[in-house]
């Protein structure tokens, strides 16, 4: 896996005071994508143990609330497998910061047949906070909304999504 940038003090991509990691590779191709550098599965840097363990420094900050991927699309098939190791590490040793995701894919999309579900796909999205999900599209941009693009989007808290069985929104 590779990706084009991590960001240490995010303020846009969920709440508090973040560390974001876009990762490469995306096959959407959203008009008028704000990264459109990194739909290539190439675009960057390679993603290693020492970039895992430069991340996990940043979010040991006391500041820091926690993690967000972006991309590209972090539900890539080729990004799965190698986020879910990251997270799996990151809630052994930092099991307080938050996890927020953001994807093209709908939850749906996701949870059914589409290219995005692979056998870890779920494991993955148990260990969400919040997933953004949906297509950015530029005719529904609306500049006004909170931490998306476009109002197609939504914010789903995962926990409880996953407790309950139907998406619950997340509106804290």
């Amino acid at each position: 896996m590779y990706y084009g940038e991590i960001k240490h003090n995010d303020i846009a991509n969920g709440i508090g005071v973040r560390v974001t990691l876009f990762v490469s590779g995306c096959r959407n191709n959203c008009k008028n994508c704000f990264q459109p550098e990194t739909w290539s599965f190439s675009y960057g840097k390679e993603f290693t143990k020492e970039t895992e363990d430069y991340i996990l420094s940043l979010l040991s900050q006391t500041q820091i609330k926690g993690l967000t991927l972006l991309g590209g699309e972090p539900f890539e098939p080729e990004n799965q497998r190698d986020l879910l190791l990251f997270l799996l590490r990151v809630r052994k040793e930092l099991p307080n910061k938050t996890i927020w995701a953001f994807s093209g894919f709908t939850l749906e999309e996701l949870r059914g047949d589409s290219r995005g579900h692979t056998e870890v796909t779920e494991e993955l999205l148990t260990l969400l906070d919040v997933l953004v999900d949906g297509r950015y599209i530029d005719e529904l941009r609306d500049i006004s909304l909170r931490f998306r693009g476009s109002s197609n989007q939504r914010l789903i808290d995962m926990p409880e999504t996953l407790k309950c069985g139907n998406i619950v929104l997340w509106d804290k």
